[in-house]
């Protein structure tokens, strides 16, 4: 059917301004990626008002079970403890939450979005989500594979034919198998013939690779190696199957139909002064010349709206629940025998000790934001910790998740403080 619509809106190219008729374009579109338009309750037990600020609606059709009372009180007490001791400090600026069923078990938001401004996060501050980002542009590829318009083991010079490495197909750039350098390695490996002012786009990055044919880190396919630009290529690819901008296929593909009004691709041109800023202590980053990119990063968005992303992928009306699993499915580790870490498609992944029970996840950094997302399939339990001030507290997260909800004891992530948090400490002392 994608197939179908590209060749559709190629003919009407030949004749006319796709962009002069956005209406028209929109109802074609809505018929093949969204999904439907009234939220539904998502625990008809347990949320007689889908108003009632506890709940987060799915936009899908989802069965799932009542939280009991007992339940919510339990897991609170420990989620309250835990976030109190490890996340919540005088250096933390961000959003958390735990939500199952739909339910949420526990919400905090503190610090700013903007200091100078005295702008506070709230529930609707959408952050940047830095490399959670790879999560929502792989699902939009999954839901092309989903609708035929590409498929997973095709190569990527199909749809970017001076693309210089004839073996890549999108799964190796999925999973980080495609060997490709690192963006932020093009200056090194270019020297004096790299532009420091330049602010790149995707399609520079391409052409980079087009023009300067940088040779593989590693053969297509037989090591991971996890690099920002295999999201990139994905982006464009996404932007070809189209017909769409990558900000306009999001909408369309994901943002849209699962009802993520706060979610969005950030616009270099316009939207710098308006999106919340990231910090190192009270500093803002400064804008450099790779925050123009998108597809590895640059979509901003709030816990609530990823618990509605995290809600619609258990249903098979939006995301092929038999597609899902492959992203599920470990690529990195090889014939390891007891793996600690994988990587999928868009996700990573820990095996527990002692039995190797796997729990998937994804981080992110950049600049002073620092993320977590971890859906907790096993308990329909989703966990999401959004930071804007330099911190690995964020990642401390997954500690709490593999107690909780694993009963593994083991710290995954310990939550220590950075070097600028212990600097601060300093100055207080003195």
């Amino acid at each position: 059917m994608g197939l179908i619509l590209n060749e559709y809106r190629y003919y009407c190219k030949l004749y006319t301004d796709y962009e002069d008729y956005p209406a028209y374009f929109s109802f074609i579109d809505n018929l093949f990626f969204t999904g439907p338009k009234a939220e539904v309750d998502s625990v008809t037990s347990n949320q007689a008002n889908k108003d009632d600020s506890l709940h987060v609606s799915s936009a899908f059709p989802i069965k799932m079970g009542k939280v009991s009372e007992a339940y919510i009180a339990a897991k609170r007490h420990y989620i309250d403890s835990f976030y109190n001791k490890n996340i919540k400090s005088p250096f933390y600026s961000g959003s958390f939450i735990v939500v199952k069923n739909g339910r949420v078990l526990y919400e905090d938001y503190q610090g700013y979005a903007n200091v100078k401004t005295g702008q506070k996060i709230d529930a609707k501050t959408p952050i940047h989500l830095a490399s959670v980002s790879k999560v929502l542009t792989c699902t939009a590829i999954l839901r092309l594979v989903q609708h035929d318009n590409i498929m997973l083991d095709q190569k990527v010079t199909d749809w970017l034919p001076k693309f210089p490495y004839p073996n890549t197909t999108i799964r190796t750039l999925l999973n980080h198998r495609s060997g490709l350098q690192h963006y932020s390695n093009f200056p090194g490996l270019m020297k004096k013939r790299w532009d420091r002012k330049k602010i790149l786009t995707n399609t520079d990055v391409y052409n980079l690779l087009v023009q300067n044919k940088f040779r593989l880190v590693t053969p297509n396919d037989t090591h991971f190696d996890y690099c920002n630009t295999n999201y990139i290529i994905l982006a464009l690819i996404i932007e070809k199957a189209t017909g769409l901008n990558y900000r306009r296929a999001m909408q369309e593909l994901v943002f849209k139909p699962l009802g993520m009004k706060n979610s969005y691709v950030f616009n270099y041109d316009t939207d710098r002064e308006t999106a919340s800023k990231s910090y190192r202590g009270n500093n803002i980053f400064p804008w450099d010349q790779f925050d123009n990119l998108y597809g590895d990063k640059n979509i901003y968005s709030t816990p609530r709206d990823l618990v509605k992303f995290d809600m619609g992928c258990y249903s098979p009306d939006f995301i092929d629940q038999n597609l899902l699993q492959q992203a599920y499915f470990g690529y990195s580790a090889g014939k390891l025998a007891k793996p600690i870490k994988d990587y999928g498609l868009g996700m990573r992944m820990r095996f527990l000790p002692p039995t190797g029970e796997k729990m998937i996840y994804h981080n992110g950094w950049w600049h002073g934001n620092n993320t977590s997302f971890i859906p907790v399939r096993k308990d329909t339990v989703t966990v999401i910790c959004l930071g804007n001030k330099y911190s690995n507290r964020p990642y401390s997260a997954l500690s709490m998740v593999s107690s909780l909800f694993y009963k593994k004891k083991t710290e995954i992530e310990t939550p220590v403080p950075t070097e600028q948090e212990l600097q601060d400490l300093e100055k207080r002392a003195q």
